[in-house]
């Protein structure tokens, strides 16, 4: 889910921010140009630290401007397909539940939620599963598998992931609780 890596980019100083401590203007633009953003490999940089110039930069005839190279450390998100991962109920929905994984948020359609019928309470803003009772609302911790990745690279906010929590060892933390201590009684 989080990686730690270090990446080489080029970042354009305008003329303008020329005169200014050209240190503390190249880190401002590297993280305002590659924060946030999906880069190679379809990760998405979520927090960059240690810039630091690469050789001297270049002057593009007609431009002005510097093109710096630069490396830094970044910390990078990337999920993966099937993998299990842990986030928290941030909506739901008329057709499911939206949980935060970090910088994105995933879909738990409300067929995946659980192995029974499921009714929405859409004033308390929670599922209820019919025969079994349980809930899941907004602020809850659930683990769940990464089922369908479909990322925008341009709009993040648009990216889609499909999520299920319908098999062993998955679904609200509290259920799995209450379903090992259901194991260790019958025995």
């Amino acid at each position: 889910m989080y990686i730690l890596t270090q990446s080489e980019k080029v970042v354009r100083i305008p003329p303008a921010d020329l005169k200014e401590d050209i240190e503390a203007v190249i880190g401002n633009l590297t993280k305002e140009m590659y924060e946030g953003k999906f880069g190679e490999g379809k990760m998405m940089t979520v927090l960059i630290s240690n810039v630091e110039t690469v050789g001297p930069g270049r002057i593009v005839h007609g431009d002005g401007a510097v093109y710096q190279t630069v490396k830094y450390d970044q910390l990078a998100f990337k999920l993966k397909d099937n993998e299990i991962v842990e986030g928290f109920v941030c909506e739901v929905v008329k057709f499911g539940a939206f949980i935060r994984l970090g910088p994105l948020d995933g879909l738990l359609h409300i067929s995946q939620v659980m192995d029974d019928r499921v009714d929405i309470d859409s004033d308390n803003q929670r599922l209820i599963g019919k025969d079994s009772g349980r809930t899941l609302g907004i602020g809850d911790k659930v683990r769940a598998r990464v089922v369908s990745i479909d990322i925008n690279e341009k709009n993040p906010e648009d990216s889609k992931v499909g999520l299920t929590m319908r098999q062993p060892g998955l679904g609200k933390l509290e259920w799995m609780e209450e379903d090992q201590k259901k194991k260790v009684e019958t025995k």
